[in-house]
């Protein structure tokens, strides 16, 4: 038990860094909490502090979900201390643990009020270490979303509900037996509910028609997000 809580802990910890508050202090002497959307994440850090610093803040982000999957479970982690009824491997489901911990810590970080981002890139960096090629669809989905829309909101909303839905039709349809499918979907499910659940307050905006569009990302003219509110 105790190396399972080691584990959470610092992954929780590890997600818990909030490298948009530091980049911004460090290069910008700015507190990004008090520009823009206030949010902890790259969109507002692009926003804020420019495109190269919110890129910065973007692959920080996503090594943070990286490092908790990848390094952390094999430092501390002996073995389960409970009957593991799922179809993965021990060491999988102790990935996935450590994972969800990240994101969780990256959303409630104990290092600002347990506020945070919204935990786009901190599951990304997950994902793709867990399920790669459903992970490579939804980041297709949510270029296509923002290229015809320019809101990076909307790409990542409709990118996380496409991620189970995607993982749903390859398995069903195209049978292409996901390892540990029965178990992931309800993780996934999970995952996409928390990440849309974190974008509320963004989807209020887009149905009043006030959220903040990058213009210069919006390649593609023929979509119009409809704004019935408005």
């Amino acid at each position: 038990m105790l190396s399972l809580l080691l584990v959470i802990l610092l992954s929780y910890l590890i997600g818990s860094v909030p490298f948009a508050l530091i980049v911004g202090k460090v290069f910008k002497n700015v507190d990004i909490r008090n520009y823009g959307s206030g949010n902890l994440g790259s969109t507002n850090a692009m926003r804020v502090l420019g495109l190269p610093l919110g890129l910065l803040v973007q692959i920080l982000d996503i090594a943070k979900g990286v490092i908790a999957v990848l390094i952390v479970p094999y430092i501390f982690y002996t073995q389960l201390p409970f009957p593991n009824a799922t179809g993965f491997e021990d060491m999988t489901l102790v990935k996935i643990i450590a994972g969800i911990s990240a994101v969780l810590g990256h959303s409630f970080s104990v290092f600002v009020d347990f506020k945070g981002g919204k935990g786009i890139n901190t599951a990304l960096g997950m994902l793709i270490t867990i399920a790669p090629v459903d992970t490579m669809i939804s980041v297709a989905v949510f270029i296509l979303i923002l290229l015809s829309s320019g809101y990076v909101s909307l790409g990542s909303i409709v990118a996380a509900a496409f991620f189970p839905l995607s993982m749903f039709t390859r398995e069903n349809i195209f049978h292409a037996d996901i390892y540990g499918y029965n178990t992931l979907i309800f993780f996934v499910l999970g995952v996409s509910l928390l990440l849309i659940f974190n974008h509320r307050s963004n989807i209020k905006r887009l149905l009043y028609g006030n959220e903040n569009r990058f213009d210069k990302l919006w390649k593609i003219r023929w979509i119009k997000i409809k704004t019935p509110f408005k």
